[in-house]
C-alpha cells in the first residue's frame, strides 16, 4: 500500500488548527510559532508512534505475513507525517531563528530533524522502499529456523549448549548452526545498506552512520576515536584477561594453548562475553529453585525497594516474557527488549526468560529500560524528548541494574545466596570482567563499530564483508573461527543489531563506561561501600539519585547531566578502578606466559 505524503496545504491547515487552540502568551512571535508547531508535532508523533509500535510488537511476537504487512503500512503512515517536506521546512525555518527560542524548543526541533532524517518524504519512493526492506529483513530474522543435526533448535537451546557442552565437535556444530541465519540475511542487508545511506543523504548526512552518531552531537570520526580510546586505555587489562582465558579454556578442553581463542571454545556465539570461566562465581545451581516468573518479578522488586512505583498491571498482561511453548508454531524475536509503545503508560518487554543467572541479570537490564521510560514520562518532558539523554544512557541504566543485581550482598538479601555464603571476591570480580566487562569493549568498540563504519561510511564492497569482519575479530578480540569463513556467509548479520538497530552498537560500549561511573558514585558517595561488593537494596537515597538523572529524559545535554550527577566528565576512570584489584591477580597468574596473540 502506497501512502502519499501529506500536502503542504493540509499540513499547514493542521498547524493553523493547533495554533487556535493555544492562547497567545507573553513571548516572542518566533517562540509563539514554535510552541504552536510543537504542540501539533508532539501529539501527532505520539499517536503515530503508538500505531507503528503496536504493529511492530505484533510482527515481533507472532511472525507472519499479515503482521509484517500491517507493520509496513503503519511505518509508511508515520513517515507520511514525520518525514513530510512541509514539516521539515518549518523545522529548519524555526531553527534558523534559534536565538529567539528557548533551549527546550531548540532541543525538540533538533530531535524532530533526526526523526525526519530516518523517513524523509522528500523522496517517498526511497523511504517506502526502505520501510519494505526493513520489514522483510525483520521477518527473515525473527522467523529464521535454526537446524542442528537436521532438527530444529531454538536460540535458547543453542546458547545453553554453548554454555554446557565440553565436546569440541559438538560445540563446533552448534556454533556453525548459529551462523546459518547470516546467509539468509546477507542479500537483504546489502539492499538496506544502500537504502539507509540514501535516506540519510536526503537531509544532508553523508551516510547512515553519520546520522546515527549525530544523536550524540558527534561525527563518525569522533565516535570511532572515542571507542578506540576505550580500547587503548583498557588494552593492558584485556591482554592479561585474554591470556588467562585461553590457558583456562585450553585446560578445559585438553588442547594446546592457541595464539587466538577459537570462537567455538567460548560460551557466547560472538565471543562478546566469556562467562562460565570464573570458578566460584557460577551461580546456576542457586537458581534451580526458582521459576521464570520469579526472575521477572525480582527486577520489579529491585526498583520498588529503591522507592519507584510498581509496574502497571497492563505491563504484566501485555508483555511477552517467556519462551514459546514447545510444539507451538508461533515464532517471535528472541532478543530481549523493552518497549515504550505509546511514549506514555503502555510499557512492555519481550524476552524468553528462564531461571538462570544470565536471564536474571538480563531481565534486570530490561527493567532498567522500563523504569527509565516511567521516570521521564511526565508533563515536564515533551513527548519528543522522552528518551535517554543519549542512547547510551538507556543502555547504561539497563547495565547498571544488571551489575547491581549481580552483587553478592544483593543476592544474599534476596535469598538467592545463603546468608553464610562466603564469596571468593576475586572470582566474582573475574566473572564481572569476563561477562560483559572487558571483552565486550573489544567486541562493541572494535569489531561492531569499525565494521559498520566500513560498510556505511566507507561503502565497503559486499564481497569483502565477511573477510573484513573476521579481520576485525582476529585483530580486536584475538578470536578466530573454527573453520574458514568465505563470502557466501555474512557472519555479521547473525547479530540482531546489525539488521534492526544498525550503526548503533558503540552505544553499548559507551554504556559500559557510563554504568561504571554511576555505580562508582553510588557505591562510594551514597552507600559508602566498595564498588566491587555493595548492595543497593532498599536504599531510597540511591533511588533518588537515579531518578534525578532518569527523569530529565533528553531535556539537557548528556555531558551536563553526567557532570551534575557524578561531579566528573565522561571517563574510563571508574571502570579502571573497578578492575584494578583483578589486574594485579591476572599479572601474577600469567607469569611466564606470552601475553596476547601478536
Amino acid at each position: 500500500m502506497i501512502i502519499p505524503p501529506l500536502s503542504r496545504g493540509v499540513l499547514l491547515a493542521a498547524l493553523f488548527t493547533a495554533a487556535t487552540l493555544l492562547p497567545a502568551a507573553d513571548r516572542s512571535p518566533v517562540q509563539d510559532r514554535a510552541d504552536r508547531f510543537l504542540v501539533l508535532v508532539n501529539a501527532s508523533y505520539q499517536a503515530l508512534s503508538y500505531v507503528e509500535q503496536e504493529a511492530q510488537w505484533a510482527a515481533s511476537t507472532d511472525v507472519s505475513d499479515l503482521h509484517d504487512a500491517a507493520y509496513a503500512t503503519a511505518s509508511k503512515a508515520s513517515a507520511a507525517f514525520m518525514g513530510n517536506p512541509a514539516l521539515i521546512s518549518e523545522t529548519k525555518a524555526l531553527l534558523l531563528q534559534r536565538h529567539e527560542l528557548d533551549d527546550l524548543s531548540v532541543r525538540q526541533l533538533e530531535k524532530l530533524l533526526l526523526l525526519a532524517a530516518e523517513q524523509p518524504m522528500t523522496n517517498p519512493t526511497l523511504t517506502q522502499a526502505r520501510i519494505e526492506a526493513e520489514t522483510k529483513q525483520a521477518s527473515t530474522l525473527n522467523g529464521f529456523e535454526f537446524q542442528l543435526n537436521g532438527k530444529p533448535v531454538s536460540v535458547n537451546e543453542i546458547d545453553n549448549l554453548l554454555q554446557s557442552s565440553t565436546d569440541l565437535a559438538e560445540r563446533q556444530a552448534v556454533w556453525l548452526a548459529s551462523k546459518e541465519s547470516g546467509r539468509a540475511l546477507k542479500d537483504g542487508l546489502i539492499q538496506l545498506r544502500g537504502l539507509r545511506n540514501g535516506v540519510a543523504q536526503e537531509l544532508g548526512y553523508s551516510d547512515y552512520f553519520a546520522l546515527q552518531v549525530a544523536s550524540y552531537g558527534m561525527t563518525t570520526e569522533e565516535m570511532v576515536k572515542l571507542n578506540d580510546g576505550f580500547m587503548e586505555v583498557l588494552r593492558p587489562l584485556y591482554l592479561q584477561l585474554h591470556t588467562w582465558a585461553k590457558y583456562k579454556l585450553a585446560e578445559k578442553y585438553g588442547q594446546p594453548v592457541p595464539k587466538r581463542i577459537p570462537a567455538h571454545w567460548i560460551a557466547n556465539r560472538w565471543g562478546q562475553e566469556w562467562d562460565g570461566l570464573a570458578d566460584g562465581a557460577d551461580l546456576t545451581a542457586y537458581f534451580k529453585k526458582y521459576t521464570p516468573e520469579w526472575v521477572a518479578r525480582s527486577s520489579e522488586e529491585f526498583y520498588v525497594g529503591l522507592g519507584f512505583p510498581a509496574l502497571p498491571k497492563s505491563f504484566w498482561e501485555k508483555s511477552d516474557l517467556y519462551p514459546v511453548p514447545a510444539g507451538s508454531t508461533r515464532k517471535k524475536n528472541t532478543h530481549a527488549s523493552a518497549w515504550h509503545l505509546d511514549i506514555g503508560t503502555d510499557l512492555r518487554s519481550l524476552q524468553s526468560i528462564e531461571a538462570n543467572p544470565w536471564w536474571f541479570t538480563t531481565n534486570h537490564h530490561e527493567f532498567g529500560h522500563i523504569y527509565y521510560f516511567m521516570a521521564y514520562t511526565r508533563p515536564e518532558v515533551p513527548v519528543l524528548l522522552r528518551d535517554g539523554a543519549n542512547p547510551a544512557f538507556h543502555e547504561g541504566f539497563g547495565e547498571l541494574t544488571a551489575l547491581a543485581a549481580g552483587q553478592v550482598p544483593y543476592l544474599k538479601s534476596l535469598g538467592v545466596l545463603p546468608a553464610d555464603f562466603q564469596a571468593d571476591e576475586t572470582a566474582f570480580l573475574l566473572g564481572n570482567a569476563l561477562a560483559p566487562g572487558i571483552p565486550f569493549i573489544y567486541w562493541s568498540s572494535g569489531v561492531m563499530t569499525h565494521w559498520e563504519a566500513d560498510i556505511y561510511a566507507h561503502n565497503l564492497p559486499a564481497d569483502q564483508w565477511n573477510a573484513r569482519w573476521w579481520q576485525y575479530v582476529r585483530d580486536f578480540q584475538g578470536i578466530e573461527p573454527p573453520v574458514e569463513r568465505g563470502e557466501e556467509w555474512c557472519d555479521a548479520a547473525t547479530k540482531t543489531h546489525i539488521n534492526d538497530t544498525p550503526a548503533y552498537y558503540y552505544t553499548y560500549a559507551i554504556a559500559q563506561v557510563f554504568k561504571h561511573q554511576l555505580h562508582d558514585h553510588i557505591a562510594r558517595k551514597i552507600l559508602k561501600q566498595p564498588p566491587q561488593n555493595c548492595n543497593y537494596a532498599g536504599n531510597k537515597e540511591v533511588g533518588d539519585f537515579l531518578r534525578g538523572v532518569m527523569e530529565k529524559g533528553q531535556t539537557e545535554d548528556w555531558r551536563k547531566v553526567l557532570k551534575e550527577a557524578t561531579g566528573e566528565d565522561f571517563s574510563t576512570r571508574a571502570m579502571l578502578d573497578y578492575y584494578a584489584p583483578l589486574m594485579d591477580w591476572l599479572v601474577e597468574q600469567n607469569k611466564g606466559r606470552p601475553i596476547g596473540w601478536e
